[in-house]
């Protein structure tokens, strides 16, 4: 029996098998997809192998993840439901609660939950992860070694993870239009695109190693780039004219409410 089965290989199921590989060894991991080619596909990538359906996969393991999307994971769950007990299982769906999760997979099987985001697939990755009435520290501890190759995991309450996700889940999906429209400027000023969008890429990463690593607040290391009457407080001035910080307050509370929706 390996470590760990995915169950669906679209785009966040797929990262965390490239992690999940990583950090076990690929003959650590089984998945399987309702399109069978695309598991294999990706089983011929990372060296894991694909099972022919859910219920192969489900046996295999002693975790299962249940990567579907939140309209397709009831199905799935009451699928696989007689093979559970004895494992661990861990949903990734949007909005589905652990509650929900816990009555389709039965009662006595340890549930948890985790909202990753795509970085995971480079082990960048942000993730969330809690747990139901069932699961102990035990089962915290496996699904943590088995994601350590994802990047940063944190355990938090259920109650919060609309909100983590509309932060650390969307969050990329914000990020990338910015990054694009750096590298523009820049082409703008006369950069070569490539090198635009290299140095506006590894800016941002930068800025955010510096945020996570220094321990300073994002205005206080804002400040110290803004040297009086330069250029960057310039910048800064035309993106506060443009309302950069309310779009992206307002593109995370509507994913936030989004997210409140999903499983319902």
């Amino acid at each position: 029996m390996v470590r760990a089965a995915f169950i669906g290989t679209g785009n966040m199921g797929s990262a965390l098998v490239r992690a999940a590989c990583r950090a076990m060894g690929a003959g650590e991991v089984v998945i399987s997809n309702r399109t069978p080619e695309k598991a294999e596909k990706l089983a011929c990538e990372t060296g894991c192998r694909a099972a022919a359906d859910n219920r192969e996969a489900a046996r295999a393991a002693r975790t299962v993840f249940l990567c579907v999307k939140p309209k397709l994971i009831r199905g799935v769950a009451e699928e696989i439901r007689d093979l559970m007990p004895g494992k661990i299982v861990v949903s990734v769906a949007a909005g589905v609660e652990i509650g929900d999760i816990q009555t389709w997979v039965g009662e006595d099987v340890p549930v948890l939950r985790i909202m990753p985001n795509t970085p995971c697939a480079i082990g960048k990755g942000m993730t969330a992860l809690a747990g139901g009435k069932t699961a102990r520290e035990e089962h915290f501890a496996e699904v943590e070694r088995i994601l350590s190759a994802t990047g940063r995991v944190e355990r938090l309450d259920e109650p919060l993870f609309d909100a983590f996700s509309a932060v650390a889940g969307c969050g990329p999906a914000f990020i990338y239009p910015y990054i694009e429209a750096l590298a523009d400027g820049g082409v703008a000023a006369g950069l070569p695109r490539r090198a635009a969008l290299t140095y506006a890429a590894q800016m941002t990463l930068g800025a955010a190693a510096m945020v996570l690593e220094s321990g300073e607040h994002p205005g206080k290391l804002k400040d110290d780039v803004c040297s009086p009457g330069g250029s960057t407080i310039e910048g800064v001035a035309e993106l506060e004219r443009h309302g950069l910080r309310g779009a992206a307050i307002d593109a995370v509370l509507a994913a936030w409410k989004k997210n409140g929706q999903l499983g319902k």
